[in-house]
């Protein structure tokens, strides 16, 4: 790069970063504010060490925070979640986990449709054509997902179709060694899938697991035709199933060849019902499908920090655990531990803060993760 080319680089990461200092700031002054703040913040600040009204001045700052604990999402009552100054809004409850025990729930005005503007506008209208029908090819029920690609379908002007699939029996077919089962529970979500793409709707867009998409291919295959013939051309997906292998296969050998050559435009994301959505940085093969996500600053932040000190943020390329922060009116949590690592990645032009690439189950855990559809 020349040397212009990183001085403008870093312009855009002071600029960044003045933002997010900025932002934090405000999203503090927000829920720790006796009119605006959520019951949960306003009674736990009393359990601080610190007064964040007037020591938080930074990003840096959250840091003085203790690491948020997901069991505080688990149960009752949800209303504790709702800031006081959007009480009177409709809100919404996801759940997020729950395989066995309480799920984490999570209280959401408009955070969903947030997210997914931010993300449609990062989407190339060749392969997204605004107008377009969807389709929705993951789980269904409490989750966010559905609702938030439904939003996006009618946010780009079309109709979003989807199906029913209960990932959380998935994970139980798979506990229980019942194989059999799974696969019909599969091949039942999947026909699902073909009979919406078959029908006539015009459908180019869609969202799918990787485990889903592998499937449908096949399926579509089976039955004498491709993901391509069936009119799609653009597809988001993701899952920490989304790896490097995985992709240079689903673009060589499910899509017949890059972009340009099948038509069919292919972006991995990485979220949750906490974060929101990353978006990745351009796949290609050049960089040997390597995939870098990139949070929604200021609105989340992701770093990767040291497996002994979550304080403390790994070098570039080096190996950590990654560590959420969200930042909005709806939902604050200062320094989330994920159940993923990865290696911490440079800034660029589109996305000038740090990102994370090679997202996998951390390790300590990964054994007892069972991925289920994702």
């Amino acid at each position: 790069m020349s040397d212009n080319g990183s001085a403008d680089i870093q312009q855009l990461q002071a600029d960044a970063k003045a933002k997010l200092d900025e932002h934090t700031v405000e999203m503090v002054q927000w829920h720790f504010n006796e009119a605006t703040g959520s019951p949960f913040w306003l009674e736990k600040k009393s359990e601080l060490n610190f007064d964040p009204l007037t020591e938080v001045n930074s990003f840096e700052d959250l840091r003085k925070f203790p690491l948020f604990e997901d069991e505080w999402l688990r149960g009752g009552p949800v209303r504790r979640w709702v800031p006081k100054g959007l009480e009177n809004e409709p809100t919404y409850v996801f759940e997020t986990g729950g395989t066995t025990g309480i799920p984490k729930s999570r209280v959401v005005m408009r955070d969903h449709w947030r997210d997914y503007e931010m993300f449609s506008h990062t989407l190339p209208d060749e392969y997204f054509p605004k107008g377009s029908n969807w389709l929705m090819l993951g789980p269904s029920g409490p989750r966010r997902l559905r609702l938030a690609v439904e939003h996006l379908a009618q946010y780009r002007g079309g109709i979003s179709f989807c199906i029913d699939l209960d990932p959380r029996w998935v994970v139980k077919l798979i506990k229980k060694g019942w194989m059999e089962h799974l696969e019909e529970y599969k091949k039942h979500c999947i026909d699902q899938a073909v009979t919406v793409l078959t029908a006539g709707h015009d459908i180019k867009c869609m969202f799918a697991t990787p485990k889903l998409l592998d499937q449908l291919c096949t399926a579509l295959e089976e039955r004498g035709t491709s993901i391509k013939e069936v009119g799609i051309t653009g597809i988001f997906s993701g899952g920490t199933e989304f790896t490097p292998q995985w992709t240079r296969y689903c673009i060589e050998e499910l899509f017949g060849g890059p972009t340009e050559q099948s038509g069919i435009y292919m972006t991995p994301t990485y979220g949750n019902t906490l974060m929101g959505l990353a978006c990745s940085k351009p796949v290609t093969a050049e960089e040997k499908y390597k995939i870098s996500y990139y949070a929604p600053q200021p609105r989340a932040v992701v770093e990767v920090v040291s497996f002994d000190d979550h304080n403390e943020v790994v070098g570039y390329g080096d190996t950590g655990r990654v560590k959420l922060t969200t930042l909005t009116d709806e939902l604050f949590i200062p320094g989330f531990l994920e159940r993923d690592e990865g290696e911490r990645e440079e800034p660029f032009e589109t996305f000038p803060w740090d990102g994370v690439s090679g997202v996998r189950p951390f390790h300590e855990i990964a054994q007892s993760t069972t991925v289920g559809v994702y």
